[in-house]
């Protein structure tokens, strides 16, 4: 008992004695005790530690909206350097069929309409009567020669003029 004495302090001792004599003085005279307010939940401690959590979400906010607008901007950086990547390597691989002869041939035969030394060229007159693409009507003699005849004639007009 008396280990269980020491468990508390003195002032929590003298508190309960206190209002136990209290309850006796009430008993004896018939009166009521007026209730004692009750004590708010909220601690001195518990409004201490309220702030304190306050104050860390307040003072994280910041920096974790950072760290989230850094993550997304490190995922997007890596997405452009991984279609940058596969573009490079696209690249390689049409770099490394320009260097194939014949592949060179071919796309030369189809985009400049070149022949072979003994082949003949033809060149189709669209039957609609407009030139290329664009929808636009021909201009004079220009529409019924090759691109590259009317490339060798400027060249050589502008040899003519040079030379005088």
């Amino acid at each position: 008992m008396a280990a269980e004495r020491d468990r508390f302090s003195t002032a929590t001792r003298l508190r309960a004695l206190g209002s136990q004599a209290r309850a006796k003085v009430y008993r004896a005279s018939g009166i009521r005790p007026a209730r004692q307010p009750r004590r708010s939940r909220l601690t001195g401690r518990a409004a201490v530690l309220a702030l304190v959590l306050c104050a860390l979400v307040v003072a994280l906010a910041y920096p974790m909206r950072q760290y989230i607008a850094q993550r997304s901007q490190i995922a997007e950086q890596q997405e452009q350097a991984r279609l940058a990547r596969e573009r490079v390597e696209r690249l390689r691989e049409e770099k490394a069929r320009w260097k194939d002869p014949a592949f060179v041939r071919s796309k030369a035969r189809e985009h400049l309409h070149y022949v072979m030394p003994g082949e003949t060229g033809y060149v189709m007159a669209d039957p609609s009567g407009k030139d290329g693409d664009d929808g636009r009507e021909p201009s004079g003699a220009a529409a019924d020669r090759p691109w590259y005849e009317s490339l060798w004639d400027g060249v050589d007009s502008a040899d003519a003029e040079g030379g005088r």
